[in-house]
């Protein structure tokens, strides 16, 4: 940010009184503009015994597939943003059943919740940001071509969980690495 966006002053970078952190603050008329996590949420489309993948036809990681998702968008639920984003990237309709996993990215601002989903019918199909939607079941996964790792951990434990008989809800963070990523979960 460099402008306030209520009076167009240059904003400063400092730390607010009775604050612990740098925020965006401007001298003009005195705003504090904090800058928060983006929600993402999604769905584990379910039919039997597979999950529905998408593959992306948006960057980032064009190409790769991932269960449909996205950015929440003001003056809906989560579960309404999950919803909404598998009707866009698979024209899929789903019933959810409850939240499964919340996992936050701290170095890129999001945090993911996904939320288990039944298909309501196998009337589904490439959305405008996928080139191809398909039904896998967990051998056929294309572990190797995932496109983020918050959607390898939502089925890594969606599947462990199916084995177990008994679903839990997921938290957990990613935080990058030197190397590439670190996850960490536990069960709530």
């Amino acid at each position: 940010m460099k402008y306030c966006c209520y009076c167009s002053a240059e904003l400063i970078s400092a730390i607010p009184d009775d604050d612990n952190r740098h925020r965006y603050i401007c001298p003009g008329c005195d705003e504090i503009h904090y800058q928060n996590p983006k929600i993402v949420a999604g769905c584990i489309p379910v039919w039997e015994d597979q999950i529905l993948l998408c593959k992306r036809a948006i960057d980032p990681r064009l190409g790769y597939w991932t269960l449909p998702a996205g950015f929440m968008e003001l003056e809906e639920t989560t579960v309404e943003a999950g919803i909404r984003e598998t009707l866009e990237e698979a024209n899929a309709r789903v019933d959810v059943d409850d939240l499964f996993a919340v996992f936050s990215l701290p170095q890129v601002g999001q945090v993911y919740m996904m939320f288990r989903a039944r298909l309501v019918d196998l009337d589904f199909s490439a959305g405008v940001e996928s080139l191809e939607v398909k039904l896998f079941k967990e051998e056929d996964i294309p572990w190797d071509e995932l496109a983020f790792t918050t959607i390898r951990a939502t089925l890594q434990c969606y599947f462990e969980d199916r084995r177990q008989g008994k679903f839990s809800l997921h938290t957990g963070d990613v935080i990058k690495k030197e190397n590439g990523y670190d996850f960490t979960a536990t069960l709530v």
